[in-house]
């Protein structure tokens, strides 16, 4: 797996809630949006960061069970903290987590970050807007420009940290999983870069995907940033080891075939040119023997 990340605190923020943490050698990729303002939002980010890493480098059980263990201790850690220090009451985060192992995805997530797949020119979102908006924006009633602009766009309806949690509580930690392919890959983001950037808008700038993921990363930010950078945003770019080769593999073919095609044409041209002088000269020897 190639991966590259980014993030940036965008045009109006004054400091960046937004986290994440990449190991390509495990396979585990989280995105982490801080809620709390002041300094709460970045202590809960950091947080979730820290508890996750830690349970899924200790944790047993199959990948789903380790997925949501991390989550729930994170969840959990969290609110430990905001009831220790009044300054930090209601603090919480966001985020989207995915863990690869054998080729399939586990993705563990709570809150309106995303996780976008990306295959065969194609974008598809994963996961589900956890917030009034985004349930209106999946039933069809809003369209996504329209969400994207609607004033309610940032309220979600669950977090990680807000309240005791266990692994299993039903509606907090929703789990999708699907199959990886060599030639597919993954975006991992915070609202703050598709608040800023349609799904056609984010698969174009992947579709310039050369073999350098922090790159597209980085290139996801930037736009965010010049379409408003009204929040922080962050991209976790990971890319299947064969995702583009056919794309840059297939244009090469196809400027051979027109080549082969116009070289096709000019033989035809100069065949009709020869024709057309052998036979006006066997003409004009018969002419000439007719008037002889």
């Amino acid at each position: 797996m190639n991966s590259g990340a980014a993030t940036d605190t965008g045009r109006l923020r004054e400091r960046n809630e937004d986290r994440f943490w990449s190991d390509p050698e495990r396979g585990v990729f989280l995105v982490v949006d801080g809620i709390g303002g002041h300094a709460a939002g970045e202590l809960a980010a950091q947080t979730a960061v820290d508890e996750i890493r830690r349970s899924l480098l200790t944790a047993a059980g199959s990948p789903e069970e380790r997925v949501r263990a991390a989550i729930a201790q994170a969840n959990n850690r969290i609110f430990e903290r905001s009831q220790a220090d009044e300054t930090c009451k209601g603090m919480a985060c966001v985020l989207t987590m995915a863990l690869i192992e054998d080729r399939e995805i586990t993705i563990g997530h709570v809150g309106d970050s995303r996780l976008y797949l990306i295959w065969g020119g194609a974008i598809r979102k994963l996961t589900s807007d956890h917030s009034p908006v985004g349930e209106e924006e999946e039933a069809g009633r809003l369209t996504e420009e329209e969400a994207m602009r609607h004033p309610r766009r940032n309220e979600v309806f669950r977090d990680v940290g807000s309240c005791p949690r266990s692994a299993t509580d039903e509606g907090f930690i929703e789990i999708r999983k699907c199959r990886l392919r060599p030639d597919a890959a993954i975006l991992l983001c915070s609202d703050g870069l598709t608040d800023q950037l349609t799904a056609a808008r984010v698969r174009e700038i992947v579709e310039h995907y050369d073999g350098d993921a922090a790159q597209v990363a980085r290139d996801l930010v930037e736009a965010a940033n010049q379409a408003g950078g009204k929040d922080n945003a962050t991209a976790l770019f990971v890319a299947g080891p064969e995702f583009g080769e056919r794309r840059h593999a297939t244009r090469p073919r196809f400027g051979a075939t027109r080549m082969r095609g116009r070289t096709r044409l000019l033989t035809g041209r100069m065949a009709f040119l020869a024709y057309g002088l052998l036979i006006g000269m066997l003409l004009w020897v018969v002419l000439r023997g007719v008037r002889g």
